[in-house]
């Protein structure tokens, strides 16, 4: 298990067909519910965050952040269609200001390996590579609501894409850096990000592990 100082980053893993079950095993109908706000810390999302749940949607919300930063805007064209869909491996030069910024997105891990393969032998070079081990993203991960036909599996998943991109497109807040939370995390204790606070509890490093048998 991942952990800092000896405290696990994940107490317990909830998936969506076990929330799903939950909610009906308790009799709770949404339609009937008086809408109110989430809890913080962290009740405050994004588009970007939605989009997560799709192959591309790091990339996109990522290639959002950068282009603001890079330009010194605060951008209104956002969308970043390129990474978006179902391809095995997508490749993309997105141009931001005077920048060429080279993307790739693989979901799948033996699309992945595909990709790193082109990486190693030099055959490609990106900037910035986004990997998804569930085909399709998490909108087909093992948690989510199984598809019984198969062979509707990229309809479904194109249809749970479109649904992501639909509420993204509804949403005030569409940059992950405009999520005044996020900013007052990074503001009140993180720091500077990307600086040695903010690396040693976000990030990770990953290495080859031999498997004991």
């Amino acid at each position: 298990e991942l952990s800092v100082d000896g405290l696990q980053d994940v107490d317990a893993v909830l998936t969506t067909r076990e929330l799903a079950k939950m909610i009906k095993e308790a009799g709770i109908d949404f339609n009937v519910l008086e809408d109110d706000k989430f809890d913080k810390l962290m009740g405050q999302s994004t588009g970007a965050a939605v989009i997560f749940g799709a192959t591309g949607g790091v990339m996109e919300a990522a290639l959002r952040t950068v282009a603001d930063i890079l330009t010194g805007q605060d951008l209104e064209e956002i969308d970043y269609t390129p990474v978006r869909g179902l391809e095995d491996i997508k490749e993309a030069i997105v141009k931001i200001g005077d920048t060429d910024i080279k993307v790739a997105v693989a979901h799948g891990t033996g699309n992945a390996g595909k990709l790193l393969d082109r990486v190693r032998n030099g055959e490609a070079e990106y900037h910035f590579i986004e990997v998804m081990a569930c085909p399709g993203g998490c909108i087909n991960g093992g948690g989510q609501p199984i598809i019984m036909d198969k062979e509707k599996t990229e309809e479904v998943c194109k249809l749970r894409a479109q649904g992501l991109y639909k509420i993204d497109e509804g949403m005030t807040l569409r940059k992950s850096h405009k999520n005044p939370e996020i900013k007052a995390l990074y503001d009140e204790y993180l720091g500077e990000a990307n600086g040695e606070k903010a690396h040693r509890l976000l990030h990770t490093h990953y290495v080859k592990r031999e498997i004991i048998m």
